[in-house]
């Protein structure tokens, strides 16, 4: 990626009340002098008329602040301007920072993967950024931010500095055995590193962050024409399946996304379970079976004894508003009507404690896919010198997990996936 200073509008895009645009690099300074004539006293704001440098004519009087480097968000001279939020404004200061000599736009993600080149975050926190960005619940805001924050960051330069220790104690044992001031190990270091796999396995057990991104799976099943796509209907509020009274109207998988008590889940409408009488109903089926398997939770409309899964399932007595549906029978947990709405809110609570025995913990910080292999791929190479008397395998197998760990924060040997993570940002961050 190319150096040298950029800019980019950091806000919404205008019109708005505020908009913020950020320049990083060495001419940060420079630039904000060329346009507001004078320097802002540091991490200050300042109120100052800017001009076109080339021009002389006002663009706009807004705020200036001025941060110095290293101590920036990107390790590098910062400068703002909050500038009031229209088109013509945003655009004729952008178009002035562009005129200036040794400035650019910046590309996507190009202020954070400054920072992370410079030190200020390490790839477990701007992963975490993203997921920031994208977060659309609030357990998804709440994990995203724990890991932007550093937690895991913390834990795991814990682990690293423990492991280094054990090494340090190995590498002094194997060089100076022979000296009266160096002990034994006398087991310390093969202990250090059974305890931190342990921990680390404990952390893998936990659910991953692709449930909480994702959303919990929830399969709407049981027999054609149970009143499965209007509770559908009704769980997101919107008219997202077809509903009419002729048995086998649902034919293929139905997804519609929702939030429930700030949760996040998934909802999938399947076709009725019964020996399809031609083709196309016979693939619905076969795929709804598909769904079932893989499901979180199902939600059965149909004969209590007959429900898959009972572990994941809540049987729900649908319908209970038609005449002869209003007693609960033996073995369903909840009479419902999608109609009335008789048994929404419960419903919704049921679906909100089943999430939370899926999901993780508040407070605690679920791990994405690459974050989980390097863990395990850590464990692992504790694992190999578990009761282990030789020294020496002990040393590799620290090495070698303390060079897992320094995948995960982004220490080492993770140029090939920089690219891909910094494009999901948008420009300006």
């Amino acid at each position: 990626m190319a150096q040298g200073t950029i800019f980019a509008l950091s806000s919404g895009q205008p019109p708005a009340a505020i908009a913020v645009v950020r320049i990083s690099g060495p001419d940060a300074g420079a630039a904000l002098a060329a346009l507001a004539g004078r320097m802002p006293a540091p991490r200050r704001a300042s109120l100052a008329m800017l001009r076109d440098p080339a021009s002389g004519s006002p663009l706009d009087r807004g705020l200036m602040l001025w941060f110095p480097g290293p101590a920036t968000a990107t390790g590098e001279d910062l400068a703002e301007l909050h500038l009031h939020g229209g088109r013509s404004v945003v655009a004729s200061v952008l178009a002035a920072l562009g005129a200036l000599p040794g400035l650019r736009p910046a590309e996507a993600g190009e202020f954070t993967r400054r920072a992370f080149a410079n030190g200020r975050i390490d790839l477990a926190e701007a992963e975490g950024l993203a997921d920031l960005l994208a977060a659309e619940t609030d357990a998804q805001r709440r994990n995203a931010l724990a890991l932007a924050s550093g937690e895991l960051s913390r834990l795991v330069e814990r682990w690293r500095g423990e492991l280094l220790a054990a090494s340090a104690r190995i590498e002094a044992i194997l060089d100076f055995s022979d000296e009266d001031d160096v002990a034994d190990d006398d087991g310390g270091a093969a202990a250090t590193a059974r305890r931190i796999a342990d921990e680390i396995e404990a952390r893998l057990a936990r659910p991953s962050a692709e449930r909480l991104r994702d959303g919990v799976r929830v399969v709407l099943a049981g027999p054609p024409n149970a009143g499965k796509s209007t509770l559908l209907n009704a769980l997101v509020g919107r008219d997202a399946a077809i509903t009419a009274p002729t048995a086998g109207t649902t034919r293929d998988l139905i997804e519609a996304p929702v939030a429930i008590g700030g949760t996040a889940f998934v909802l999938t409408d399947t076709a009725g379970l019964r020996e399809g009488e031609e083709e196309i109903e016979r693939i619905g089926v076969e795929r709804a079976r598909t769904a079932l398997a893989a499901a979180d939770v199902i939600l059965w409309l149909g004969d209590p004894e007959q429900c898959p899964d009972p572990e994941r399932g809540i049987i729900l007595h649908a319908r209970c508003d038609l005449p002869g549906r209003d007693r609960l029978p033996p073995g369903a947990d909840l009479a419902i009507s999608a109609a009335t709405g008789e048994g929404l809110d419960a419903l919704a609570t049921l679906l909100r404690d089943r999430a939370t025995r899926l999901l993780p913990a508040e407070g605690e910080v679920a791990l994405n896919r690459r974050q989980r292999e390097a863990l395990a791929e850590t464990a692992a190479a504790l694992r190999l010198g578990e009761g282990a008397s030789d020294l020496l395998l002990i040393a590799e197998s620290n090495r070698l997990a303390r060079t897992a760990l320094d995948r995960l924060t982004g220490r080492a040997g993770v140029e090939d996936m920089l690219d891909a993570l910094f494009g999901t940002f948008c420009i300006g961050k």
